[in-house]
Protein backbone atom coordinates (compact mmCIF):
# COMPACT_ATOMS: atom_id res chain seq x y z
CA UNK A 1 0.00 0.00 0.00
CA UNK A 2 1.52 3.06 -0.91
CA UNK A 3 1.92 6.20 0.96
CA UNK A 4 -1.22 8.01 -0.80
CA UNK A 5 -3.44 4.99 -0.41
CA UNK A 6 -2.62 5.25 3.11
CA UNK A 7 -3.40 8.57 3.78
CA UNK A 8 -6.82 8.32 1.74
CA UNK A 9 -7.95 5.81 3.77
CA UNK A 10 -6.49 7.11 7.20
CA UNK A 11 -8.78 10.19 6.11
CA UNK A 12 -11.95 8.10 4.73
CA UNK A 13 -11.53 6.34 8.37
CA UNK A 14 -11.70 9.57 10.38
CA UNK A 15 -14.46 10.68 7.96
CA UNK A 16 -16.50 7.45 9.28
CA UNK A 17 -15.97 7.72 12.38
CA UNK A 18 -16.60 11.51 12.58
CA UNK A 19 -19.90 10.63 10.85
CA UNK A 20 -20.68 7.97 13.70
CA UNK A 21 -20.26 10.49 16.30
CA UNK A 22 -21.90 12.92 14.90
CA UNK A 23 -24.81 10.77 14.43
CA UNK A 24 -24.59 9.67 18.15
CA UNK A 25 -24.29 13.21 19.27
CA UNK A 26 -27.23 13.89 17.64
CA UNK A 27 -29.07 11.12 19.35
CA UNK A 28 -28.15 12.66 22.69
CA UNK A 29 -28.27 16.01 21.86
CA UNK A 30 -32.01 15.52 20.43
CA UNK A 31 -33.27 12.33 22.18
CA UNK A 32 -33.27 13.54 25.69
CA UNK A 33 -37.26 14.34 27.02
CA UNK A 34 -37.76 17.82 28.18
CA UNK A 35 -39.47 17.32 31.57
CA UNK A 36 -39.86 19.31 34.83
CA UNK A 37 -38.08 16.55 37.11
CA UNK A 38 -34.26 16.56 35.37
CA UNK A 39 -31.33 17.32 37.12
CA UNK A 40 -30.28 21.02 36.73
CA UNK A 41 -26.88 20.14 38.46
CA UNK A 42 -25.75 17.59 37.13
CA UNK A 43 -26.29 18.73 33.16
CA UNK A 44 -24.37 21.58 34.40
CA UNK A 45 -21.25 19.79 36.31
CA UNK A 46 -18.56 19.36 34.19
CA UNK A 47 -17.07 16.71 36.25
CA UNK A 48 -19.61 14.56 35.71
CA UNK A 49 -20.97 15.01 31.81
CA UNK A 50 -19.42 13.41 28.78
CA UNK A 51 -17.69 14.84 25.54
CA UNK A 52 -21.28 14.63 23.88
CA UNK A 53 -23.13 16.14 26.06
CA UNK A 54 -20.65 19.24 25.92
CA UNK A 55 -21.10 18.93 22.48
CA UNK A 56 -24.99 19.35 22.52
CA UNK A 57 -24.65 22.37 25.66
CA UNK A 58 -21.60 24.17 23.53
CA UNK A 59 -21.28 23.03 20.42
CA UNK A 60 -18.39 20.62 18.87
CA UNK A 61 -15.76 23.37 18.62
CA UNK A 62 -15.84 24.48 22.16
CA UNK A 63 -16.15 21.25 23.36
CA UNK A 64 -12.82 19.92 21.29
CA UNK A 65 -11.46 23.02 22.56
CA UNK A 66 -12.29 21.90 26.23
CA UNK A 67 -11.16 18.86 25.58
CA UNK A 68 -7.60 19.74 24.63
CA UNK A 69 -7.60 22.37 27.28
CA UNK A 70 -7.69 25.28 24.53
CA UNK A 71 -11.05 26.72 26.13
CA UNK A 72 -11.94 27.51 30.13
CA UNK A 73 -14.69 25.15 31.30
CA UNK A 74 -16.24 27.89 33.79
CA UNK A 75 -16.52 30.44 31.13
CA UNK A 76 -18.07 27.88 28.91
CA UNK A 77 -20.71 26.88 31.92
CA UNK A 78 -21.53 30.50 32.57
CA UNK A 79 -22.07 30.71 29.00
CA UNK A 80 -24.25 28.00 29.05
CA UNK A 81 -26.42 29.20 31.73
CA UNK A 82 -27.99 31.81 29.15
CA UNK A 83 -28.53 29.28 26.72
CA UNK A 84 -31.93 27.69 25.79
CA UNK A 85 -32.89 24.30 25.07
CA UNK A 86 -34.35 23.20 22.45
CA UNK A 87 -37.34 22.30 24.13
CA UNK A 88 -37.62 26.14 25.21
CA UNK A 89 -36.27 25.27 29.02
CA UNK A 90 -34.02 28.21 30.58
CA UNK A 91 -31.30 27.19 32.77
CA UNK A 92 -29.82 29.82 34.80
CA UNK A 93 -26.72 29.83 37.58
CA UNK A 94 -26.61 27.22 41.48
CA UNK A 95 -29.62 29.05 43.59
CA UNK A 96 -28.89 28.92 46.68
CA UNK A 97 -30.78 25.53 47.29
CA UNK A 98 -28.20 24.11 45.44
CA UNK A 99 -30.14 23.45 42.25
CA UNK A 100 -29.70 25.22 39.25
CA UNK A 101 -33.05 26.44 37.44
CA UNK A 102 -34.07 28.71 34.50
CA UNK A 103 -37.29 31.24 34.60
CA UNK A 104 -38.62 28.97 37.07
CA UNK A 105 -37.91 26.10 39.87
CA UNK A 106 -39.99 23.58 37.58
CA UNK A 107 -37.38 24.05 34.23
CA UNK A 108 -40.35 26.30 32.65
CA UNK A 109 -40.45 29.56 31.41
CA UNK A 110 -42.56 31.89 33.94
CA UNK A 111 -46.19 32.28 33.05
CA UNK A 112 -47.71 36.07 33.46
CA UNK A 113 -49.34 36.44 36.93
CA UNK A 114 -52.89 36.17 35.84
CA UNK A 115 -53.84 39.19 37.86
CA UNK A 116 -51.19 41.57 36.24
CA UNK A 117 -52.57 44.22 33.65
CA UNK A 118 -49.33 43.74 31.35
CA UNK A 119 -48.86 44.41 27.56
CA UNK A 120 -49.43 41.36 26.37
CA UNK A 121 -52.82 40.90 28.45
CA UNK A 122 -56.15 41.41 26.39
CA UNK A 123 -57.34 45.33 26.28
CA UNK A 124 -60.93 44.00 27.59
CA UNK A 125 -60.12 42.17 30.18
CA UNK A 126 -61.50 42.38 33.40
CA UNK A 127 -62.20 41.60 37.14
CA UNK A 128 -65.47 41.62 39.11
CA UNK A 129 -65.68 42.82 42.76
CA UNK A 130 -67.67 41.30 45.61
CA UNK A 131 -69.22 44.60 45.23
CA UNK A 132 -70.86 43.14 41.73
CA UNK A 133 -69.40 45.92 39.51
CA UNK A 134 -66.76 45.50 36.74
CA UNK A 135 -63.78 47.98 36.42
CA UNK A 136 -61.56 46.79 33.47
CA UNK A 137 -57.44 48.22 33.20
CA UNK A 138 -58.88 51.87 32.48
CA UNK A 139 -61.38 52.54 34.13
CA UNK A 140 -62.44 55.94 35.12
CA UNK A 141 -60.63 56.85 38.70
CA UNK A 142 -63.24 57.29 41.57
CA UNK A 143 -66.34 55.92 39.31
CA UNK A 144 -68.83 53.92 40.88
CA UNK A 145 -71.37 51.87 39.41
CA UNK A 146 -74.27 50.50 41.18
CA UNK A 147 -77.48 48.70 39.56
CA UNK A 148 -80.35 50.23 40.53
CA UNK A 149 -81.18 47.60 42.58
CA UNK A 150 -78.08 48.47 44.91
CA UNK A 151 -79.15 52.03 44.59
CA UNK A 152 -82.31 51.43 45.81
CA UNK A 153 -81.22 48.69 48.80
CA UNK A 154 -78.69 51.77 49.85
CA UNK A 155 -81.55 53.99 50.05
CA UNK A 156 -79.20 56.72 47.78
CA UNK A 157 -81.08 59.39 46.70
CA UNK A 158 -80.03 62.32 43.56
CA UNK A 159 -81.20 65.64 43.25
CA UNK A 160 -80.04 68.62 40.62
CA UNK A 161 -77.60 70.86 41.88
CA UNK A 162 -79.31 74.41 42.02
CA UNK A 163 -79.49 77.72 43.83
CA UNK A 164 -80.46 78.12 47.38
CA UNK A 165 -81.15 80.79 50.40
CA UNK A 166 -78.79 80.41 53.26
CA UNK A 167 -79.68 81.25 56.30
CA UNK A 168 -78.14 83.34 58.97
CA UNK A 169 -79.42 81.62 62.08
CA UNK A 170 -79.02 81.96 66.40
CA UNK A 171 -79.54 78.35 67.86
CA UNK A 172 -81.00 78.62 70.91
CA UNK A 173 -82.51 75.70 73.63
CA UNK A 174 -86.18 75.28 74.29
CA UNK A 175 -89.23 73.88 75.79
CA UNK A 176 -92.53 72.86 74.66
CA UNK A 177 -95.37 74.71 76.93
CA UNK A 178 -99.43 75.52 76.63
CA UNK A 179 -100.19 78.79 75.32
CA UNK A 180 -100.98 80.35 77.83
CA UNK A 181 -103.32 82.90 75.75
CA UNK A 182 -105.63 79.91 75.21
CA UNK A 183 -105.55 77.59 78.29
CA UNK A 184 -108.41 77.66 81.01
CA UNK A 185 -107.78 76.75 84.88
CA UNK A 186 -111.49 75.97 86.34
CA UNK A 187 -111.49 76.89 90.12
CA UNK A 188 -115.28 76.09 91.87
CA UNK A 189 -117.25 79.84 92.20
CA UNK A 190 -119.27 77.49 94.85
CA UNK A 191 -118.26 75.17 97.61
CA UNK A 192 -119.31 71.72 97.25
CA UNK A 193 -119.08 67.86 97.39
CA UNK A 194 -118.44 66.43 94.13
CA UNK A 195 -121.57 64.72 92.74
CA UNK A 196 -120.40 63.68 89.28
CA UNK A 197 -117.33 63.76 86.86
CA UNK A 198 -118.04 63.93 83.13
CA UNK A 199 -114.45 64.11 81.73
CA UNK A 200 -111.33 62.18 81.70
CA UNK A 201 -107.54 63.67 81.42
CA UNK A 202 -106.56 64.17 77.61
CA UNK A 203 -110.60 63.91 76.74
CA UNK A 204 -111.63 66.72 74.09
CA UNK A 205 -113.71 69.18 75.15
CA UNK A 206 -115.79 71.94 73.72
CA UNK A 207 -116.83 75.26 74.78
CA UNK A 208 -120.06 74.41 77.49
CA UNK A 209 -119.71 71.04 77.72
CA UNK A 210 -120.24 69.82 81.55
CA UNK A 211 -116.91 68.30 83.36
CA UNK A 212 -118.60 68.13 86.68
CA UNK A 213 -121.31 68.78 88.57
CA UNK A 214 -121.45 69.41 92.49
CA UNK A 215 -123.70 69.66 95.78
CA UNK A 216 -123.60 73.17 96.89
CA UNK A 217 -125.76 74.91 99.52
CA UNK A 218 -124.78 78.23 98.09
CA UNK A 219 -126.13 77.34 94.79
CA UNK A 220 -129.60 76.26 96.50
CA UNK A 221 -129.83 79.17 98.01
CA UNK A 222 -129.17 81.64 95.53
CA UNK A 223 -131.61 79.41 93.37
CA UNK A 224 -134.09 79.73 95.80
CA UNK A 225 -133.41 84.07 96.16
CA UNK A 226 -134.27 84.09 92.63
CA UNK A 227 -136.79 81.93 92.67
CA UNK A 228 -138.55 84.04 95.57
CA UNK A 229 -137.34 87.71 93.82
CA UNK A 230 -139.23 86.26 90.18
CA UNK A 231 -142.42 85.87 92.53
CA UNK A 232 -141.80 88.90 94.16
CA UNK A 233 -141.68 90.96 90.65
CA UNK A 234 -144.11 89.02 89.18
CA UNK A 235 -146.97 90.09 91.90
CA UNK A 236 -145.32 93.37 91.37
CA UNK A 237 -146.18 94.16 88.47
CA UNK A 238 -149.70 92.83 89.09
CA UNK A 239 -150.54 95.13 91.43
CA UNK A 240 -148.68 98.33 89.22
CA UNK A 241 -150.57 97.02 86.40
CA UNK A 242 -154.05 97.10 88.30
CA UNK A 243 -153.40 100.50 89.93
CA UNK A 244 -152.42 102.40 87.04
CA UNK A 245 -155.22 101.39 85.44
CA UNK A 246 -157.93 102.33 88.09
CA UNK A 247 -155.75 105.59 88.48
CA UNK A 248 -156.28 106.16 84.95
CA UNK A 249 -160.23 105.64 84.97
CA UNK A 250 -159.98 108.03 88.29
CA UNK A 251 -161.35 105.34 90.65
CA UNK A 252 -158.03 105.71 92.93
CA UNK A 253 -155.97 107.83 94.51
CA UNK A 254 -152.33 108.71 92.77
CA UNK A 255 -150.61 107.83 95.80
CA UNK A 256 -152.08 104.70 95.71
CA UNK A 257 -150.71 104.51 91.65
CA UNK A 258 -147.22 105.84 92.58
CA UNK A 259 -146.48 103.52 95.52
CA UNK A 260 -147.77 100.28 93.29
CA UNK A 261 -145.18 101.52 90.99
CA UNK A 262 -141.92 102.03 93.37
CA UNK A 263 -142.71 98.35 94.49
CA UNK A 264 -142.82 97.37 91.18
CA UNK A 265 -139.84 99.05 90.59
CA UNK A 266 -137.90 97.81 93.62
CA UNK A 267 -138.95 94.10 92.71
CA UNK A 268 -137.13 94.21 89.37
CA UNK A 269 -134.07 95.53 91.36
CA UNK A 270 -134.31 92.47 93.29
CA UNK A 271 -135.10 90.01 90.48
CA UNK A 272 -131.81 91.52 88.45
CA UNK A 273 -129.32 91.37 91.70
CA UNK A 274 -130.51 87.45 92.13
CA UNK A 275 -130.18 87.02 88.45
CA UNK A 276 -126.72 88.35 88.60
CA UNK A 277 -125.57 86.57 91.77
CA UNK A 278 -126.85 83.40 89.43
CA UNK A 279 -124.61 84.73 86.44
CA UNK A 280 -121.67 84.94 88.53
CA UNK A 281 -122.02 81.58 90.07
CA UNK A 282 -121.43 80.31 85.79
CA UNK A 283 -124.88 79.68 85.11
CA UNK A 284 -126.19 80.69 81.47
CA UNK A 285 -129.13 82.57 80.52
CA UNK A 286 -130.85 79.32 80.01
CA UNK A 287 -129.83 77.66 83.52
CA UNK A 288 -130.94 80.77 85.17
CA UNK A 289 -134.41 80.95 83.11
CA UNK A 290 -134.83 76.69 83.66
CA UNK A 291 -134.80 77.88 87.50
CA UNK A 292 -138.75 79.09 87.38
CA UNK A 293 -139.83 76.46 85.70
CA UNK A 294 -141.83 73.23 87.06
CA UNK A 295 -139.35 70.90 86.66
CA UNK A 296 -136.59 72.76 87.52
CA UNK A 297 -138.30 73.06 90.77
CA UNK A 298 -138.97 69.72 91.34
CA UNK A 299 -135.08 69.15 91.07
CA UNK A 300 -132.69 69.47 93.70
CA UNK A 301 -131.58 73.50 93.15
CA UNK A 302 -128.36 72.21 94.92
CA UNK A 303 -127.10 70.78 91.77
CA UNK A 304 -124.11 72.62 90.51
CA UNK A 305 -122.82 72.03 86.69
CA UNK A 306 -119.34 73.27 85.88
CA UNK A 307 -118.85 73.89 82.29
CA UNK A 308 -116.09 74.28 80.28
CA UNK A 309 -115.91 78.10 78.91
CA UNK A 310 -113.53 76.91 76.09
CA UNK A 311 -112.61 74.15 73.75
CA UNK A 312 -109.43 71.89 74.03
CA UNK A 313 -108.23 69.17 75.96
CA UNK A 314 -108.44 67.88 79.41
CA UNK A 315 -104.31 68.91 80.36
CA UNK A 316 -104.87 68.50 84.56
CA UNK A 317 -107.71 66.85 86.16
CA UNK A 318 -107.52 66.92 90.23
CA UNK A 319 -111.13 65.79 92.02
CA UNK A 320 -112.19 62.50 92.92
CA UNK A 321 -115.98 62.06 93.48
CA UNK A 322 -117.61 63.13 96.67
CA UNK A 323 -114.42 65.28 97.35
CA UNK A 324 -115.36 68.71 99.03
CA UNK A 325 -113.78 71.51 96.87
CA UNK A 326 -113.53 75.06 97.49
CA UNK A 327 -113.53 78.04 95.35
CA UNK A 328 -109.75 77.83 95.65
CA UNK A 329 -109.26 74.46 94.43
CA UNK A 330 -108.40 73.89 90.54
CA UNK A 331 -110.01 70.93 89.42
CA UNK A 332 -110.00 70.95 86.03
CA UNK A 333 -107.11 72.53 83.57
CA UNK A 334 -108.63 73.04 79.96
CA UNK A 335 -106.10 73.72 76.65
CA UNK A 336 -106.28 74.75 73.51
CA UNK A 337 -103.42 72.60 71.65
CA UNK A 338 -104.19 74.02 68.11
CA UNK A 339 -101.17 76.03 69.08
CA UNK A 340 -97.77 75.89 71.38
CA UNK A 341 -95.71 78.31 73.00
CA UNK A 342 -91.69 76.98 73.01
CA UNK A 343 -90.10 78.35 75.97
CA UNK A 344 -86.34 79.75 74.66
CA UNK A 345 -83.49 80.66 77.08
CA UNK A 346 -81.40 83.60 74.54
CA UNK A 347 -78.27 84.30 75.92
CA UNK A 348 -77.33 88.12 76.63
CA UNK A 349 -75.07 88.19 73.47
CA UNK A 350 -77.99 87.32 71.06
CA UNK A 351 -80.55 89.31 72.37
CA UNK A 352 -79.57 92.19 69.81
CA UNK A 353 -80.73 89.26 67.19
CA UNK A 354 -83.68 88.65 68.89
CA UNK A 355 -86.97 90.66 68.14
CA UNK A 356 -90.96 90.35 68.40
CA UNK A 357 -92.59 88.81 65.28
CA UNK A 358 -89.03 87.32 64.21
CA UNK A 359 -89.29 83.91 62.37
CA UNK A 360 -88.46 80.75 64.57
CA UNK A 361 -88.02 77.45 63.30
CA UNK A 362 -88.01 74.39 65.68
CA UNK A 363 -86.38 71.16 65.66
CA UNK A 364 -86.65 68.33 67.89
CA UNK A 365 -87.62 65.02 67.98
CA UNK A 366 -87.51 64.53 63.81
CA UNK A 367 -89.54 66.88 63.90
CA UNK A 368 -89.42 70.68 62.47
CA UNK A 369 -92.25 73.32 62.44
CA UNK A 370 -91.89 77.37 61.82
CA UNK A 371 -93.33 79.80 64.09
CA UNK A 372 -92.66 83.26 65.17
CA UNK A 373 -91.52 85.35 68.63
CA UNK A 374 -94.54 86.63 70.24
CA UNK A 375 -92.73 87.59 73.47
CA UNK A 376 -89.41 88.49 74.88
CA UNK A 377 -88.56 89.78 78.10
CA UNK A 378 -85.78 91.64 78.54
CA UNK A 379 -84.61 90.85 81.94
CA UNK A 380 -81.68 88.43 82.71
CA UNK A 381 -82.59 85.57 84.85
CA UNK A 382 -79.99 85.47 87.76
CA UNK A 383 -79.80 81.63 87.62
CA UNK A 384 -79.47 80.89 84.11
CA UNK A 385 -78.11 83.72 83.05
CA UNK A 386 -79.74 84.21 79.63
CA UNK A 387 -83.44 86.11 78.67
CA UNK A 388 -86.11 84.50 78.22
CA UNK A 389 -88.04 84.40 74.64
CA UNK A 390 -91.52 82.64 73.97
CA UNK A 391 -92.15 81.53 70.71
CA UNK A 392 -95.08 79.89 68.92
CA UNK A 393 -95.58 77.40 66.19
CA UNK A 394 -98.97 76.11 65.00
CA UNK A 395 -99.73 72.16 66.50
CA UNK A 396 -103.20 71.49 64.39
CA UNK A 397 -102.02 68.32 64.46
CA UNK A 398 -101.07 67.73 67.74
CA UNK A 399 -97.27 66.45 67.09
CA UNK A 400 -95.86 68.57 69.81
CA UNK A 401 -95.89 66.81 73.28
CA UNK A 402 -96.06 69.28 76.19
CA UNK A 403 -92.47 69.40 77.83
CA UNK A 404 -90.39 68.13 74.97
CA UNK A 405 -86.98 69.80 74.79
CA UNK A 406 -86.19 71.43 71.64
CA UNK A 407 -83.62 73.44 70.11
CA UNK A 408 -84.84 76.63 67.85
CA UNK A 409 -82.93 78.71 65.33
CA UNK A 410 -83.60 82.65 65.29
CA UNK A 411 -83.73 83.88 61.82
CA UNK A 412 -81.46 86.59 61.74
CA UNK A 413 -81.09 86.98 58.06
CA UNK A 414 -81.06 85.43 54.55
CA UNK A 415 -78.52 85.34 52.02
CA UNK A 416 -78.97 83.98 48.44
CA UNK A 417 -75.86 81.81 46.56
CA UNK A 418 -75.65 79.85 43.03
CA UNK A 419 -74.75 76.90 44.04
CA UNK A 420 -75.52 74.72 47.49
CA UNK A 421 -75.89 71.09 48.57
CA UNK A 422 -77.10 69.74 51.38
CA UNK A 423 -74.37 68.91 53.90
CA UNK A 424 -75.65 64.88 53.81
CA UNK A 425 -74.54 65.34 49.81
CA UNK A 426 -70.85 66.13 50.84
CA UNK A 427 -67.79 63.29 51.72
CA UNK A 428 -64.01 63.66 52.26
CA UNK A 429 -61.94 61.24 49.73
CA UNK A 430 -58.26 61.49 49.73
CA UNK A 431 -58.39 64.76 53.06
CA UNK A 432 -60.45 66.95 50.02
CA UNK A 433 -64.35 67.66 50.18
CA UNK A 434 -66.33 65.39 47.54
CA UNK A 435 -69.77 64.85 45.99
CA UNK A 436 -70.88 62.18 43.84
CA UNK A 437 -72.23 63.17 40.21
CA UNK A 438 -74.06 61.25 38.26
CA UNK A 439 -72.54 60.46 35.15
CA UNK A 440 -71.75 56.82 32.98
CA UNK A 441 -74.46 54.91 34.46
CA UNK A 442 -72.90 55.54 37.96
CA UNK A 443 -71.60 58.16 40.24
CA UNK A 444 -68.30 59.87 39.64
CA UNK A 445 -66.60 61.57 42.73
CA UNK A 446 -65.40 64.94 42.58
CA UNK A 447 -63.48 67.49 44.15
CA UNK A 448 -65.48 70.62 45.37
CA UNK A 449 -64.35 73.74 47.41
CA UNK A 450 -67.29 75.12 49.80
CA UNK A 451 -67.73 78.64 50.94
CA UNK A 452 -70.79 79.80 53.28
CA UNK A 453 -73.14 77.43 54.95
CA UNK A 454 -76.65 77.02 57.37
CA UNK A 455 -77.92 74.01 58.98
CA UNK A 456 -78.72 72.78 56.22
CA UNK A 457 -77.13 73.40 53.08
CA UNK A 458 -73.34 74.27 52.01
CA UNK A 459 -72.01 76.52 49.41
CA UNK A 460 -70.35 75.26 46.46
CA UNK A 461 -67.84 78.25 45.11
CA UNK A 462 -65.96 75.46 42.60
CA UNK A 463 -66.55 71.47 40.92
CA UNK A 464 -70.35 71.63 40.36
CA UNK A 465 -72.42 73.67 37.48
CA UNK A 466 -76.36 74.09 38.02
CA UNK A 467 -78.25 71.67 36.86
CA UNK A 468 -75.76 68.83 37.91
CA UNK A 469 -77.40 65.78 39.49
CA UNK A 470 -75.58 64.66 42.17
CA UNK A 471 -76.06 62.18 45.41
CA UNK A 472 -78.02 64.07 48.46
CA UNK A 473 -78.72 61.08 50.57
CA UNK A 474 -76.87 57.74 52.00
CA UNK A 475 -73.51 59.00 50.23
CA UNK A 476 -71.48 56.94 52.49
CA UNK A 477 -72.67 54.19 50.88
CA UNK A 478 -70.72 55.23 47.70
CA UNK A 479 -67.71 56.32 49.56
CA UNK A 480 -67.41 52.91 50.85
CA UNK A 481 -68.17 51.14 47.21
CA UNK A 482 -65.19 53.87 46.12
CA UNK A 483 -62.85 52.62 48.89
CA UNK A 484 -63.68 48.88 47.54
CA UNK A 485 -63.17 49.15 44.31
CA UNK A 486 -59.55 51.28 44.48
CA UNK A 487 -58.42 48.05 47.36
CA UNK A 488 -59.49 45.89 44.01
CA UNK A 489 -57.28 47.70 41.55
CA UNK A 490 -54.45 47.27 43.88
CA UNK A 491 -54.44 43.72 44.53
Amino acid sequence: MTRTTKLFTGLALIGLLAFVGFREVSKSCGGAPATSGHSHEEAHEPDKEGFATRVCEAGFFSALGEKLGLHDSSGATAAVGAAKDDDGHVHGAKEEDGHTHGAEADGHEKEPDRHEHGANEPEGHKHVGEGGHAHGEKEAEGLVKLTPEQISAAGIESAPVEATTLIKEISVPGRIALNANKQAEIVPKLSGTVATINKRLGEAVTKGDVLATLESREMADAKSQYLEAWRAEELAKSVFQREERLWKLKVTAEQEYLNANNAFEMAKIQLELAHQKLHTMGLEEQDIDDVIKPAEQEQSFRTYEIRSPISGRVTARNLVLGEMVSTSTEIFNIADLSTVWVDLAVQPADLPFAKEGQEVIVSGAGRTARGKIVALSPVIDPETRSARAIGEVDNANGEWQLGDYVRAQLISGRQSVDIAVPHEAIQTINGQKSVFVSEDGGFKARAVTTGREDSHHVEVLSGLKPGETIAVKKTFALKAELGKAEAEHEH
